[in-house]
């Protein structure tokens, strides 16, 4: 995408992010509720494709490995293997109501931690579009949010670890001077093998609904497509970050979950309440809000650049 404009390719990232987004959450919703495949086993599958789609990216030239010392990744790849278990904990042990709007927490938790960690500073009123997005998840899952202890703890752990890990998607690439794929070619294998020792905690591994059963042709096939998207979704993830922030990443993330819920009720006739669509109609203002005051930003910057002598 080097031949296109900065805001071109910044488009064309979110564009594939959004499109790829899209299609594994049905895609995944298929293969859980129709195949009963596991989960984690799945995110390992996911990220075993990522590293294999990018070791042949690098055989063809598309990158170039940077050298590395793996203790320079291993904090990636543990708050990755902590965000997907805490998630997934958390899931089974909430209402989907109470995982949602525990979700929704992240990009306050993303300030603060920028704010706190790495001395970043956001006017007031970047702060304040947190408050309708906020808002419009709590409507769309009010009616399902239930709490208890365990289940709080879970989502609470879920929100920190996931927050450090989008936050250090961004530095890493800062820090380590590498870009998206370069990052993601170390992340992606070492994540991989520390899955590989969690799953059988949480998932079985052989026989009837283990990683390793006894899948159909077809079941294979379906897996191996949703690993293909997930390249897609991972190196664009790491992409947008880098080359924005974890906080325009999370308003991104808000917007798909609009999108995903439009889509449900137009394609699948999910059943969509006045107070959801309140939700959605909140959440997108706010979004719409954000996006204006960093356009803004950006202008304003480009105009002090350009009357410096």
């Amino acid at each position: 995408m080097g031949w296109l404009p900065a805001q071109g390719r910044l488009a064309a990232g979110l564009l594939v992010n959004l499109a790829a987004s899209i299609c594994i959450v049905f895609l995944n919703k298929w293969l859980y509720v129709r195949l009963g495949f596991p989960n984690l086993s799945l995110t390992l599958v996911h990220f075993a494709i990522t590293w294999l789609g990018l070791y042949l990216c690098q055989a063809l030239g598309a990158f170039s490995p940077k050298s590395l010392q793996p203790a320079q990744v291993l904090p990636l790849a543990l708050s990755f293997c902590g965000f997907v278990v805490f998630t997934n904990l958390s899931l089974q042990s909430n209402t989907i109501g109470t995982y949602q709007l525990a979700k929704a927490m992240t990009t306050p938790v993303i300030v603060v931690i920028q704010s706190v960690a790495y001395g970043k500073t956001f006017p007031l009123r970047i702060k304040l579009t947190l408050v309708p997005i906020t808002l419009g998840v709590f409507l769309n899952s009010y009616y399902d949010v239930k709490f208890n202890v365990l289940g709080m703890a879970f989502a609470t752990l879920g929100v920190l670890v996931t927050s450090l890990y989008q936050v250090w998607v961004g530095a890493k690439q800062h820090e380590l001077q590498v870009n998206s794929m370069q990052l993601l070619y170390y992340q992606a294998p070492m994540s991989s093998a520390m899955l590989l020792f969690i799953i059988p905690f949480f998932e079985p591994v052989f026989g009837e609904g283990g990683i390793f059963g006894p899948w159909t042709l077809s079941a294979v096939i379906m897996v191996l497509l949703s690993g293909i998207i997930a390249f897609m979704v991972n190196l664009s993830i790491y992409w947008i970050i880098g080359n924005t922030s974890p906080v325009t990443y999370n308003m991104f993330g808000h917007f798909k979950f609009c999108i995903t819920l439009l889509g449900g009720c137009l394609l699948f006739k999910d059943p969509l309440s006045v107070n959801q669509g309140l939700g959605i109609l909140c959440t997108l203002f706010g979004i719409l809000a954000y996006t204006h005051f960093k356009l803004s930003e950006q202008e304003s910057n480009k105009s002090k650049l350009a009357q410096r002598p």
